[in-house]
């Protein structure tokens, strides 16, 4: 018996990196898989479904059940090509990890429009355009489970990555609404933070300074088999840190107590007289996500 056995999974950008490790997994765990990849260069560039195919090649030499899908998930079209190609071969839609993404990394002072576009649109618009269909179905189905992939470069912040961060943060956003929404249909919502050691990240500094300190993508696949398994119960709305250097944890956005104002009559001034009770203080900052 496996984790998933009976359960149909969709996942995006699962022809290499952490998408082909969770593609594999939860194969063998017993999901049938809608493997979808773009192909082509890490700056999404190019096409070529032969990378989705040779992950279904290798689930199908495991006895797993898996379909290739080339779509371009950044379009409603592509989006509801990989919920499509679910339901034509295997009937359902029951797990969906929006996994695809590209990097086109730039200072700031450097960003283009064109930059900023397609990496929104790949990642923040994908995910709106694999979800809905998926959603839907989902609704009138009894449930399921989505993945959202955003990582700390959103909820934190990461040198040179405007474009990247600010998709992954509108992932994170996008989860929180898709988790006040889906409770009642028992449509499960979690937001994934992964630090990996992947085809898209090896040349970052952090990972080329310190490669032995990163995961590689099996280390992150059984955190997200979790995630859309019965092990992890009724929980949704949570969002999961998994990486070499700060382990599996949930990250949280949090708030101070804070000072309640009169409404009429305040002065800018009454911030620095109630600071200890309007901000966090540096004792509490270090048990933060950021660690400097």
């Amino acid at each position: 018996m496996g984790l998933l056995d009976g359960k149909v999974a969709l996942i995006t950008g699962a022809g290499g990196g952490l998408g082909e490790a969770y593609a594999k997994l939860f194969a063998r765990e017993g999901a049938a898989v809608v493997v979808n990849d773009l192909g082509g260069p890490r700056d999404g560039s190019g096409a070529d479904v032969s990378m989705a195919q040779k992950v279904v090649n290798a689930i199908e030499a495991e006895g797993g059940r898996a379909v290739a899908n080339g779509a371009d998930i950044s379009t409603m079209a592509g989006g509801q090509s990989v919920f499509d190609d679910a339901i034509k071969h295997f009937g359902r839609a029951d797990i969906l990890v929006n996994n695809a993404g590209i990097l086109l990394d730039q200072s700031f002072p450097k960003a283009t429009e064109a930059a900023f576009d397609k990496v929104i649109k790949v990642h923040l618009k994908g995910t709106f355009c694999v979800t809905q269909p998926v959603f839907r179905w989902m609704r009138e189905n009894g449930g399921g489970v989505i993945v959202n992939t955003s990582s700390t470069s959103g909820l934190i912040g990461n040198f040179g990555q405007y474009n990247y961060g600010a998709a992954k943060g509108g992932i994170w956003a996008l989860s929180n609404v898709l988790a006040i929404e889906g409770r009642k249909y028992n449509i499960r919502i979690w937001t994934l933070a992964p630090g990996a050691l992947t085809r898209m990240t090896e040349d970052l500094p952090r990972y080329k300074e310190n490669p032995g300190a990163a995961l590689g993508p099996d280390g992150i696949a059984p955190a997200v088999l979790y995630m859309v398994s019965e092990l992890s119960g009724d929980r949704t709305g949570k969002v999961l840190g998994v990486s070499g250097p700060r382990g599996v944890r949930e990250m949280r956005m949090m708030e101070m107590e804070g000072w309640k104002p009169p409404f009429t009559g305040w002065k800018a001034e009454d911030v620095v007289t109630h600071a200890k009770e309007i901000f966090f203080s540096e004792a509490e900052l270090k048990k933060s996500v950021r660690r400097t």
